[in-house]
């Protein structure tokens, strides 16, 4: 798949800072798009200085998986609060060059707009990619926001400085929830729709991100075995 190279990662944090700003002020949240017929998943797990990224492509309609690309390599960036992006997209840009099927609409394992600058990770790499994304997280990161009922599908909106910058949506019956934000060229309502369609029997978490942390854990586990 192709890349736009949106800028390059030898950066300060105040370049960091102002590139956040700029991408703040680009997003989109289209109206309803059509149905896709391809979506990707992504996730990276790390130990020591080392990180695996795995995109899991599924197909819409069976959520049968399609593709799946794994990168392994070392973290050239340091962890810093607030710029993630930063560290993980590399690693993700070299996994999604290797990309055979072109995706409707990829999901990240972390934030889109619930983020101080509302440029979390997966708002940002859509600027790369060039593709409507969507964050899913599993812990709260920023804002307030209602309990949501405790069926499945009921949500509530996480608000931050008087913006609607997400969702608290409950997958699971009873279960503890996942937050739901957009990344780029999508709105949150078909965010959260979206979310529930890849929603498994066995796990808050939809199948379009649980398929590659698992996968990326598991060879975690197998490269720290050989080590």
């Amino acid at each position: 798949m192709n890349i736009h190279p949106y800028h390059s990662f030898d950066l300060t944090v105040s370049q960091m800072q102002e590139i956040q700003r700029e991408l703040r002020k680009k997003i989109q949240e289209t109206p309803d798009i059509n149905q896709p017929k391809i979506v990707c998943g992504v996730d990276l797990s790390y130990w020591e200085d080392q990180a695996v990224a795995v995109i899991t492509g599924m197909d819409y309609a069976t959520k049968e998986i399609v593709e799946t690309i794994t990168y392994t390599d070392t973290v050239s960036h340091e962890y810093i609060p607030g710029f993630l992006a930063f560290r993980e997209l590399p690693l993700f840009l070299k996994a999604w060059e290797q990309l055979k099927l072109e995706p409707d609409i990829v999901f990240f394992d972390g934030n889109g707009m619930l983020h101080p600058q509302r440029a979390g990770l997966a708002t940002h790499a859509s600027f790369f990619i060039q593709k409507p994304t969507i964050g899913i997280a599993k812990n709260h990161f920023i804002g307030t926001y209602d309990p949501p009922g405790e069926t499945q599908g009921s949500y509530e909106y996480i608000r931050d400085q008087g913006e609607i910058v997400g969702a608290v949506l409950r997958t699971q019956t009873g279960i503890k929830p996942v937050y739901v934000s957009v990344g780029n060229q999508i709105n949150l309502s078909n965010a959260i729709d979206l979310t529930m369609h890849f929603v498994g029997k066995h796990s808050r978490i939809p199948e379009i991100t649980r398929q590659p942390d698992l996968l990326s854990k598991k060879i975690r586990r197998e490269l720290q075995t050989k080590r």
